[in-house]
């Protein structure tokens, strides 16, 4: 008997079909600590990020943390880019002064 129940119990949670996935947080905080004002706490935080953004506290936390990686790469790549850049353009004023410097060396050549 006990075996059905508990096969019935993990399949309901397993299923997905637990009503309120912001109670099993704060279920479990009570049974374990006994602490009824924390739990409460929980799970009206829960309830309220919910229905703020529509996404579980989790869920925004996982969104959160992947939106920072992309912005910590957008901008690894434009400093890359932007040294990229420094360094062509100061090749480029090289080359600039060097062919100026080569022609007038020439002049100089072809004039004595």
């Amino acid at each position: 008997m006990k075996n059905i129940f508990l096969n019935i119990l993990l399949l309901i949670f397993l299923s997905g079909c637990l009503q309120s996935t912001a109670m099993v947080g704060p279920s479990m905080t009570f049974v374990s600590t006994g602490n009824f004002s924390h739990a409460l706490g929980t799970f009206v935080t829960n309830k309220a990020v919910e229905e703020e953004t529509g996404l579980q506290p989790h869920e925004l936390i996982v969104k959160k943390v992947e939106e920072q990686q992309i912005k910590n790469k957008d901008k690894k790549i434009n400093k890359e880019l932007s040294a990229m850049l420094e360094n062509n353009i100061r090749d480029k004023q090289l080359l600039i002064l060097l062919e100026n410097n080569i022609k007038k060396t020439r002049k100089i050549i072809n004039s004595n």
